[in-house]
């Protein structure tokens, strides 16, 4: 019988998806495990459609009411999980796995959290020494170790191993049918700081003017919720310089989202989830990141192949929020060039 594997990444949506490389090495080895994940309603749409994982649970959150949390440990008990992988470590989340009886719980080394857990690794992700989802990879491995299972080599990009305009047997929208489309996502969703309006359409002005003996780019400009306003303030702005941008088509929920970015050619972006959501589609990535250390464009690395990512960032001496100090002329010479080939 397959050793049954509960993994938890129960926070935003761009931690998620970094996820999706260690739910790869443990789905990968042999035998193989049945992994289920552990992840709030908002993020559910995506894990359903995770090829590395088995069956979701919804994690009702730290908020929810005691019935709720009881039903969770009810749910988690009677799977008679032979291993728990926690990828952000929480108190809630330990306690879960040690009241349930999950015999191998395997943690960070983080604060008073890892006294629940009996395999502790410590990792100093506060160093922001290596990308996020290695991290992860460290955790799934270690585990895979401790339940004597083998990986023949680690899994490589895409992680959302799909056709791009067959993703749920779709076609290409309308928008998409240029040969190059570029996504711009100017929101931030509240997890991280972002370009201004004006820098995303001073960006986009240049690289539109630089690359004119190229086809024809389809400029689509998204928003997640609350931020539609933004987005029409962009394409306003763009068709003010002489620019057609257009939204692009509304998506009832973060999985139909993705599975209209996976028609694009590239994705231009805060470090946000859709940055991390092209990146496992492994569509090309630029991403907009603050100095601030743990915010760096190392950490936050988007998985995608290494020679379909770029990444931004002021320089070292500026202020940690001030994405005004990023050279937008510069970002827009290296995304023009990359386009260029």
């Amino acid at each position: 019988m397959a050793q049954k594997v509960l993994v938890v990444r129960n926070d935003k949506i761009g931690d998620f998806m970094l996820a999706w490389p260690a739910l790869a090495c443990l789905k990968s080895a042999s035998p193989t495990p049945h992994i289920t994940v552990l992840v709030p309603a908002y993020t559910a749409p995506l894990a359903s459609e995770c090829p590395w994982v088995d069956e979701v649970i919804i994690d009702p959150g730290s908020h929810a009411d005691k019935h709720a949390q009881k039903a969770l440990l009810k749910r988690v008990k009677s799977a008679q999980f032979d291993a728990l992988l926690t990828l952000f470590s929480t108190p809630r989340i330990g306690w879960l796995g040690w009241r349930a009886g999950i015999p191998l719980r395997v943690a960070p080394a983080t604060k008073w959290a890892q006294l629940f857990y009996n395999v502790r690794i410590r990792q100093r992700r506060s160093q922001s020494a290596k990308p996020e989802y290695q991290y992860n990879v460290d955790l799934a491995c270690e585990l895979l170790a401790r339940l004597s299972l083998k990986l023949p080599a680690l899994p490589e990009p895409p992680f959302w191993p799909r056709p791009r305009t067959q993703m749920q047997g779709q076609t290409p929208t309308e928008e998409m049918t240029a040969e190059v489309s570029i996504v711009v996502h100017p929101g931030s969703g509240g997890s991280a700081v972002n370009l201004s309006i004006d820098q995303y359409a001073g960006l986009i002005a240049q690289i539109d003017q630089q690359v004119k003996d190229v086809p024809p780019i389809n400029w689509l400009i998204s928003a997640g919720p609350g931020e539609e306003a933004p987005a029409q303030t962009l394409i306003d702005r763009l068709a003010s310089a002489g620019i057609t941008a257009k939204h692009l088509p509304e998506s009832s929920n973060v999985a139909e989202f993705a599975h209209r970015l996976a028609e694009a050619d590239m994705l231009i972006a805060g470090s946000t989830g859709p940055l991390h959501i092209a990146g496992c589609l492994d569509i090309a990535t630029a991403g907009f990141y603050p100095a601030k250390r743990s915010a760096t464009p190392l950490r936050w690395q988007t998985c995608n192949s290494a020679e379909k990512r770029l990444a931004f960032s002021p320089p070292a001496t500026a202020d940690q929020q001030d994405m005004s100090a990023i050279d937008i002329d510069a970002a827009a010479q290296q995304i023009s060039a990359f386009m260029r080939g």
